[in-house]
């Protein structure tokens, strides 16, 4: 016979043998500076600060957001962790700092078994992939809080970076060239303005194939979310003048968030191919230039400010592209169609 509890719809005794099959995923993200044992009140991490002259901790906290119902609709769960993971690490990587450790937080209508290992080995593979370990979470069954199968997924980073060494922008002037990385789709936003437009005006499902896509329209939604974290640290120091990841508020309001107020950021829309999905959002949604710039990443997911005579010699190191350049303004970014 169920516990009355378990008859509520928590059950604890589920979620401890869950919780006690996760140890083996954590644990490959874990090195010797992580203290103590999976399931303790909180994670202990003893950090290696040698060859800092001035260590300065980094901390974000974010979601995934509506890319959730993409994953409901899909059964497929490991990349929306992942994508939180890639999320977090890039938003401290714009200043300079490398990832620590990781927190997550599930919170769900009842806790399913298979969704849960699946959250969880996307947590831990790109945990590992980005050199930072998973040492803790809460997983919360709150039946009425959620629709039956869905769940929300929010995540904690902290990183750590050499005061000397971090890139603030107040390097950046005139003159500076602005280098685009390519995204890897739409990364983690803009998916409610997608998911009206697709699913509602244009009546398609995730298993419909669409002209100019290469997968099937719900597989190209659920492309990963792009670690730059490891890429970006191979720069020498100083190279960098300034960083931002383009998520929510595109190239329009992320470069401003860098810059210095006598600058503004000029991009060239034209000088790259902008990827089909959002081509095709534009187009079958009738959406207006700007606002694809201010919703959607548009294929560029973070972008570098470079020096002029740095700039060829980035762009290498990264796989980057010149996409615009740094002229005296108030702090603005200025699209050119």
């Amino acid at each position: 016979m169920k516990k009355a509890y378990a008859r509520a719809g928590v059950d604890v005794d589920l979620g401890n043998r869950v919780k006690r099959g996760i140890q083996q995923l954590v644990r490959q993200t874990h090195g010797p500076e992580v203290l103590g044992k999976i399931g303790g009140f909180g994670g202990l991490f003893a950090p290696d600060f040698r060859g800092m002259r001035e260590p300065v901790l980094v901390a974000s906290v974010d979601g995934v957001g509506t890319k959730l119902k993409i994953a409901f609709a899909m059964n497929k769960h490991d990349t929306v962790g992942a994508d939180l993971v890639n999320h977090c690490v890039n938003d401290i990587a714009v200043v300079g700092a490398r990832p620590l450790f990781f927190l997550d937080y599930i919170g769900a209508e009842s806790l399913d078994v298979s969704v849960f290992k699946q959250l969880l080995r996307g947590f831990s593979r790109a945990c590992r992939a980005a050199g930072c370990a998973l040492i803790g979470g809460e997983t919360a069954q709150m039946p009425g809080m959620y629709q039956r199968g869905e769940y929300d997924l929010a995540g904690c980073i902290v990183g750590v970076v050499d005061r000397r060494k971090m890139i603030d922008g107040s390097r950046i002037t005139p003159g500076d060239v602005v280098l685009g990385l390519a995204s890897n789709g739409m990364h983690t936003n803009g998916y409610s303005l997608a998911r009206k437009v697709f699913f509602g005006q244009m009546k398609l499902k995730p298993s419909s194939h669409v002209a100019g896509l290469r997968n099937s329209l719900g597989a190209e939604l659920l492309r990963e979310h792009r670690n730059y974290q490891p890429a970006l640290a191979q720069i020498p120091s100083g190279k960098l003048h300034g960083l931002a990841h383009i998520t929510g508020g595109g190239l329009l309001d992320n470069l401003p968030r860098v810059l210095p107020e006598h600058c503004d950021a000029v991009i060239d829309t034209t000088s790259w191919r902008v990827p089909a999905i959002f081509r095709i959002l534009q187009e079958r949604g009738g959406i207006d230039r700007e606002e694809m710039f201010q919703v959607f990443n548009m294929g560029i997911g973070m972008a570098a400010i470079v020096s002029s005579r740095d700039a060829a010699d980035v762009a290498q190191r990264l796989k980057a592209f010149r996409i615009g350049r740094i002229e005296r303004g108030t702090g603005k970014t200025q699209l050119v169609f």
